[in-house]
């Protein structure tokens, strides 16, 4: 396995946080999530929302940080990222939102934030090595 910074791994969790409560607040895309959820922004209880979601970032900073190579620029990190993140992460959800039913919005908004996550996942990894 290679060597993996695990302050990068840390800030690159940390910064989906900041990414999604910008995201997804009222300012960018929280009432038109919202109306294709169909729902209240968070279910369940706030601690276990946050902290099982900052546990999956972590996990996601992590693997990235481990198969993603080392790029030669910063146009290079981000493009890994942006590769990473609208050709795995989003069209996966895409997969599984056709067969949910779900509305292309809200694939949008989802696969829109993921897509700007691991570019930035790719800018702090790649080049904090």
């Amino acid at each position: 396995m290679p060597h993996v910074n695990h302050l990068a791994v840390i800030a690159a969790a940390l910064s989906s946080f900041a990414l999604g409560g910008l995201w997804y607040s009222n300012v960018l895309f929280g009432a038109a999530w919202r109306r294709a959820a169909g729902g209240p922004e968070i279910q369940g209880h706030p601690a276990k929302v946050f902290g099982l979601s900052f546990l999956f970032a972590l996990i996601a900073a992590f693997a990235y940080a481990v198969i993603v190579p080392p790029p030669s620029s910063a146009v290079m990190a981000g493009g890994q990222g942006l590769l990473v993140g609208a050709g795995m992460v989003a069209a996966s959800f895409g997969i599984n939102y056709q067969f949910a039913n779900r509305r292309t919005i809200l694939w949008l908004i989802d696969g829109g934030y993921h897509s700007v996550q691991f570019t930035i996942f790719g800018l702090i990894l790649g080049l904090w090595r």
